[in-house]
């Protein structure tokens, strides 16, 4: 593989004058004094203009002599190079590439939506013109590999995977790293450098999206309900232990029993309990 080398051209302005001087000259010399071996000089004038080129910043220009690399220009301005060179530009200005979601296959098997922003640009332009055919093309298709395979070394969820110390969905710095490291190890062999690759787009497929939804509020409502029950469980035993340190009332097991069983239903209804007030005894 070889690597990028300068190539140092001719300063436009200079070459200009030169060939502007090659076309000037020959024409009164050929129609006035028929001198047409100065056609040479007019014809090579007229064929120097092909040499010239406009560098913008942040812009490159490939240069090949017959099929042999002779360099790349990268300095901006007005230049002139060799009639004969083919040149291939090429912009090293960053990029933003924001793919369309892809339905991929997470660690446990659900089909997931996934879309990535990378922000890219070209650093090795040898590499970038002549090691793929399409550089740009290529981006696209790494992309998109990379997101699979990434989709493929994690779970959407902890309640998917519960053993999952990083999913998709909570560690995204992480997850980002990897995806980013990912990118640059696909990309180095076409000479471009990756800036910051992330998820913009996480979510489960449509076939799915509905049942895993269902799932997470199931699953939040056992989160609420281990709460409300813990705390039940906390306040039925402060109120035993107070009714028996100040000696309110005598109370036997079975006593017990109905009063937590009472408390226990009061506190962890879902409705305003209805208590049924006893007027009598606490017998009857």
């Amino acid at each position: 593989m070889k690597n990028e080398k300068s190539y140092s051209p001719l300063n436009g302005y200079l070459a200009l004058s030169i060939v502007i001087l090659m076309i000037l000259i020959p024409v009164p010399a050929i129609i006035f004094i028929r001198q047409f071996w100065m056609l040479a000089i007019l014809i090579l004038g007229l064929f120097g203009i092909i040499g010239f080129m406009i560098v913008n910043p942040n812009e490159s220009m490939v240069l090949l002599l017959f099929g042999a690399y002779k360099g790349t220009v990268k300095k901006n301005g007005f230049w002139w190079v060799n009639p004969f060179f083919t040149k291939k530009r090429i912009s090293l200005r960053a990029r933003n590439l924001e793919s369309d979601p892809i339905k991929v296959n997470d660690k446990v098997g659900n089909p997931i939506m996934i879309g990535i922003v990378l922000v890219w640009k070209v650093e090795n332009t040898y590499n970038a013109a002549f090691e793929v055919d399409n550089y740009e093309h290529f981006v696209d298709i790494q992309s998109e590999a990379a997101v699979r395979k990434l989709a493929g070394h994690y779970a959407y969820d902890n309640f998917d995977d519960a053993g999952a110390e990083i999913t998709l969905r909570s560690g995204q710095d992480e997850v980002n790293h990897v995806l980013e490291e990912e990118l640059r190890e696909r990309l180095e062999i076409a000479g471009i450098h990756v800036i910051e690759a992330r998820i913009a787009y996480l979510a489960y497929a449509s076939e799915i999206a509905g049942a895993m939804l269902r799932r997470q509020q199931a699953t939040a409502i056992v989160a609420a309900r281990f709460k409300i029950v813990e705390g039940a469980v906390s306040m039925v035993e402060m109120a035993l232990d107070e009714l028996s340190k100040h000696d309110i009332i005598e109370m036997d097991e079975d006593k017990k029993a109905s009063m937590v069983s009472n408390l226990m239903v009061v506190l962890c209804s879902d409705k305003d309990a209805t208590p049924v007030v006893n007027t009598g005894t606490l017998h009857q």
